[in-house]
């Protein structure tokens, strides 16, 4: 039996992950959470509230929940607990849970998402021009260097979150102006050229530099993306299992740009420029994205991969593996409806449209 520790619970990246854990009987999970509607939603068997990360208290109270639970595992599946956490890994790894995350640099790389854009041009890798906005003078130098044929830059905020925090694209320099004032963004914006709205993902596994397992998933609309300014909410309303060997190149060396030695959880997001060339635009370090459930649905429980290699277990799998499901499989979510596993020829014999 492992006892196994995670943040989030009774949220939606983290419920995908006791998901997956839980097909395997010998998996005992318990669940915490700094928001008590969430966390008892949580199919965990066990469920403590924490104060949020960086907040008084936490660490107290983490630390205790260790010393008292004595798990064999922990691991975190929120940006700012990730980064936390990982300030205090030492007084973790004293407690004798166990934690398979990157080096801090590498978290605190990725979770600052200018400071990964400029990784990746470093790496000579093909990016969306950036830039960092400090002043009202960086604002207007944007909309001089950066509109697209529309007039329009990208805005969002580059520091730690997911879930397109900030986000606008917009045309208008005083709404954008008002935008930042609004969000006590000056020094923590950034703006840059608008990609496509195809999108897609990375997800994989390393272990000390090795990569393990990869699957890349299209996304094709965000769950509530009509009532976000952006139309990004980070929710992905419908994954579909795709596979393109330029998008394997392209994450594979985003990830090693920020990393030389990369161990544990990757998530590369990419977007499309005009010329039909994915761009990184972020890699979600050290956690499983919201629909990590499907993969698992789909028949590769990344998950429990996770967990074995944290344990030096037998993986039951080629190291290496990369797309292992086929193309076209589709997760279909709503809100307070069972996600979906499907596809779209079963969509069209199953509904009438005329």
């Amino acid at each position: 039996m492992k006892k196994l520790l995670i943040a989030g619970a009774g949220g939606a990246p983290t419920e995908g992950v006791i998901f997956s854990w839980q097909k395997n009987p010998d998996n005992y999970v318990i669940g915490m959470c700094s928001e008590p509607t969430d966390l008892i939603l949580s199919k965990a068997k066990k469920k403590y509230y924490l104060p949020y990360a960086g907040t008084k208290g936490y660490r107290e109270r983490l630390l205790h929940i260790l010393k008292h639970e004595k798990p064999d595992l922990i691991h975190f599946q929120n940006d700012s607990e990730i980064y936390h956490a990982s300030l205090m890994r030492d007084e973790i790894l004293e407690t004798g849970t166990k934690i398979f995350m990157p080096d801090h640099p590498v978290i605190d790389r990725c979770v600052h998402k200018f400071k990964s854009y400029k990784a990746f041009k470093r790496a000579g890798i093909t990016v969306p021009k950036n830039i960092e906005i400090s002043s009202k003078d960086d604002l207007k130098r944007s909309f001089d260097e950066l509109v697209n044929s529309n007039g329009k830059i990208w805005l969002r905020d580059s520091g730690i979150g997911g879930g397109g925090k900030g986000a606008l694209p917009t045309d208008d320099y005083n709404f954008a102006k008002s935008w930042i004032d609004h969000h006590k963004g000056w020094g923590n914006y950034i703006a840059a050229e608008i990609l496509q709205p195809k999108t897609v993902t990375w997800l994989s596994i390393w272990h000390e530099g090795e990569l393990i397992v990869a699957q890349t998933r299209a996304r094709e609309g965000w769950t509530h993306g009509n009532r976000a300014i952006s139309g990004v909410t980070g929710v992905t309303k419908v994954g579909i299992t795709y596979s393109d060997e330029t998008v394997t190149d392209v994450a594979k060396k985003s990830i090693l740009a920020v990393s030389d030695k990369p161990h544990g959880i990757f998530g590369v997001d990419m977007a499309y420029d005009k010329n039909g060339v994915p761009n990184p635009t972020e890699i979600n370090i050290s956690r499983f994205f919201t629909t990590v459930r499907f993969f698992t649905e789909a028949g590769i429980n990344f998950p429990e991969i996770f967990k074995k290699l944290a344990f030096n277990e037998d993986i039951n799998i080629k190291k290496g593996l990369i797309n292992p499901l086929e193309d076209g499989l589709m997760w279909l979510r709503g809100m307070d409806t069972d996600p979906l596993l499907t596809s779209k020829d079963f969509i069209e014999k199953n509904i009438k449209f005329e």
